[in-house]
């Protein structure tokens, strides 16, 4: 089975695909990660990755569509989890490419769908919360950085909600709720 999760930074999508790896043993494939690891790897794509991240440029769509091949080629266990991939039409239309090459099919994409004004109050106040505690907080989970994010988002990846609605791949689950209901209803549209 193979899911793309889709929603804005703070949605819960990274949350999400884990219980899905665990429970699911599926296997996700969040592009910074790939990026990370394929940096430090020694592989020629690796070397590519790190000359890219060591200039400071952007990482091309062809250099992550490659990373995402070397993973569909190796171990599927219970299928993949695209975090953070596709963002924008282009990406879509090269991983459906690349799924139909591989044999593999997209089952389901699921959209963490947010209340945008709720979603910055969250993600401020845990940022707060973990400020008082002493614990780590990122650097952009402020309010200011956050609607730069969200702006981001919805110039690029949000007119994928309205691609996968049209190919009938679309599911939409409020991502507000409560942790455990979130993952009921995604488990409830991955078991449909």
């Amino acid at each position: 089975m193979n899911i793309i999760l889709l929603g804005p930074p703070g949605a819960g999508k990274g949350t999400q695909a884990r219980f899905l790896c665990d429970e699911r043993d599926m296997i996700q494939l969040s592009t910074g990660d790939m990026l990370r690891e394929a940096k430090d790897s020694g592989t020629e794509m690796g070397k590519v990755v790190a000359d890219v991240m060591a200039r400071g440029d952007l990482v091309t769509d062809e250099i992550v569509i490659g990373l995402i091949r070397e993973k569909l080629e190796g171990d599927k266990k219970g299928g993949f989890i695209f975090d953070g991939f596709p963002r924008t039409l282009a990406q879509a239309d090269a991983l459906a490419e690349l799924l139909a090459e591989e044999g593999e099919t997209l089952d389901h994409v699921i959209e963490l769908q947010v209340n945008d004004d709720v979603l910055v109050q969250r993600i401020v106040g845990r940022a707060d919360e973990a400020r008082v505690a002493g614990q780590p907080v990122r650097a952009d989970d402020n309010e200011e950085s956050l609607k730069v994010r969200l702006m981001a988002y919805y110039k690029q990846t949000s007119p994928l909600i309205g691609y996968y609605h049209a190919k009938g791949q679309l599911a939409t689950v409020d991502g507000l709720g409560e942790i455990d209901e979130v993952k009921a209803d995604i488990a409830k549209v991955v078991d449909a």
